[in-house]
């Protein structure tokens, strides 16, 4: 039996994480001091597109590219900017969230309803160009 679900680290990142609806990060879109950062795997880019703009990050190497003591960090994320994360449905980008703000990482939120809400919003979407072309 698990101590811990997926469900309670999903609430317990919502309780501590800022959350922005389709509408606040809408909002943001245009903002030079925001950088929204794609955290799904390049296939759902592939087959869906993104945000436009967004930074791809995937999840699997977040905490090395965020850290500057890494040998994969990415200076995009010592930027000073605000940093908006977000998934396919809101999960990994309220864990991703969480992480970064536990090591440090300051002015992140995620936007709640994910990449999906975004899309079916009607929000502007970005294609995104297979990596094996």
């Amino acid at each position: 039996m698990m101590k811990v679900t997926h469900k309670d680290l999903i609430e317990t990142a919502l309780k501590e994480i800022d959350t922005l609806s389709n509408d606040e990060a809408l909002a943001l879109l245009e903002d030079e001091e925001t950088v929204f950062v794609d955290l799904r795997d390049p296939r759902e880019l592939e087959r869906e597109g993104k945000v436009p703009g967004a930074f791809h990050a995937p999840r699997g190497m977040i905490e090395f590219w965020i850290d500057p003591t890494s040998p994969y960090h990415k200076d995009i994320f010592a930027s000073g900017k605000r940093f908006v994360f977000y998934c396919q449905s809101g999960w990994r980008s309220a864990l991703t969230t969480k992480t970064v703000n536990d090591m440090g990482l300051e002015n992140t939120c995620h936007i709640g309803e994910g990449f999906r809400g975004w899309k079916d919003s009607g929000a502007p979407t970005q294609d995104v160009e297979p990596r094996n072309k």
